[in-house]
């Protein structure tokens, strides 16, 4: 494993208020606070000195969480999933009121998980009660199979919402078990990025049932893979008119991104676009890419319920007559994105190849 030893000596005072019921008495802060720092890959141990402290708290920034230490004898630790410029906070106590303070920056330049596929994770079974399996595939052989059809290019717009990537057949490749979609840094047609995006689309369409999707999905800065539905009337109606069911998206960068999915529906309301969705997050310094998840919906005549690991997260009624587009048969949809309005593009923390793995796809009615 790489470590990184440094100290910094770099201090910033702060002298906070004293305690409002001790107004008369005098508090001697510490003095010459010192933080000593161990980065282990992702894990970044700290052990702080100094002079008359009582305690130490640490305030470790992660993205949009940030984390609450405090220690006697001056040390910590916490654990960073991915790459980044992370900010410590460190204070030196004499009373939970006085202390100083010191904050430094810390570089995350290499972690534990570097992006290849998991071996673990949830899995679902292929049998429910009072369900038949009608259809599935389990990506055995070396061929994507004839019910999928490649989308090639970068569409209209970046595909509606500029995303950067040229869209080909070689970034699909079937083996061990798995579909396996992969984004890469390289030039295709003046565009900087390459990536999949399969369809059964005029193949297999489905209304109404159980949908589950087994996948590992990518990280970081720029990366959008998703799992997903239209209506088969798309060529007809147009969208958002058709429906949209969106099982599974994620938007990579950052602490919360990696582990946030969101689950979406998006239709016509009156000739306006309308949308509503949720979101499912594991536990901080977890993240997608660690793990397969199952990402499943159950639909039927009068809802349509997000799961992800059998735990629902999300619902809405489609018994309103402005959602008769999810009365209908949809097709499914696998791609990674790269870049795009809602992920924003890749920066110098993107980590090239970077793969959504597929297990399964199996519909149940």
């Amino acid at each position: 494993m790489f470590k990184n030893y440094f100290t910094i000596f770099l201090v910033l005072f702060v002298c906070v208020a004293c305690d409002p019921d001790d107004e008369g008495s005098s508090v001697i802060l510490p003095t010459e606070l010192n933080t000593s720092l161990i980065i282990d890959e992702g894990l970044v141990e700290v052990q702080a000195s100094a002079q008359g402290a009582n305690f130490y708290s640490f305030m470790f920034y992660d993205g949009e969480d940030s984390t609450y230490t405090e220690s006697n004898d001056g040390s910590a630790n916490y654990t960073f999933a991915t790459i980044g410029v992370y900010t410590l906070k460190t204070r030196a106590h004499v009373t939970p009121y006085d202390y100083i303070e010191k904050i430094e920056v810390i570089d995350i330049s290499d972690v534990g998980y570097t992006g290849g596929v998991p071996t673990v994770g949830y899995t679902t079974p292929n049998i429910y009660p009072g369900y038949d399996l009608v259809w599935s595939d389990e990506f055995n052989g070396n061929t994507l199979s004839s019910d999928w059809v490649q989308e090639i290019g970068n569409g209209s717009w970046g595909w509606g919402n500029n995303e950067l990537q040229f869209y080909k057949e070689e970034n699909t490749v079937v083996e061990d078990g798995l579909l396996k979609i992969t984004a890469k840094e390289e030039s295709a047609a003046s565009f900087n990025y390459t990536s999949s995006r399969i369809k059964t689309q005029g193949l297999q369409s489905f209304k109404y049932g159980r949908i589950d999707v087994r996948a590992a999905l990518p990280y970081g800065q720029g990366f959008w893979p998703a799992i997903w539905m239209l209506g088969d009337n798309i060529p007809s109606v147009g969208w958002p008119d058709c429906g949209e069911i969106d099982i599974m998206e994620l938007v990579g960068g950052g602490a919360y991104n990696d582990r946030t999915i969101y689950g979406t529906v998006h239709w016509s309301d009156n000739g306006s676009h309308a949308s509503y969705g949720d979101n499912s997050s594991l536990s901080v310094g977890e993240m997608y890419a660690e793990e397969f998840h199952v990402f499943s919906i159950i639909w039927d005549e009068s809802a349509i319920k997000f799961l992800r690991d059998d735990v629902q997260y999300h619902v809405i009624d489609i018994t309103n007559p402005n959602l008769s587009a999810f009365h209908q048969n949809f097709f499914l949809i696998l791609n990674v994105a790269v870049g795009g309005n809602w992920p924003g593009s890749p920066n110098a923390s993107t980590l090239f190849p970077q793969t959504m793995a597929v297990d399964y796809v199996r519909v149940f009615q």
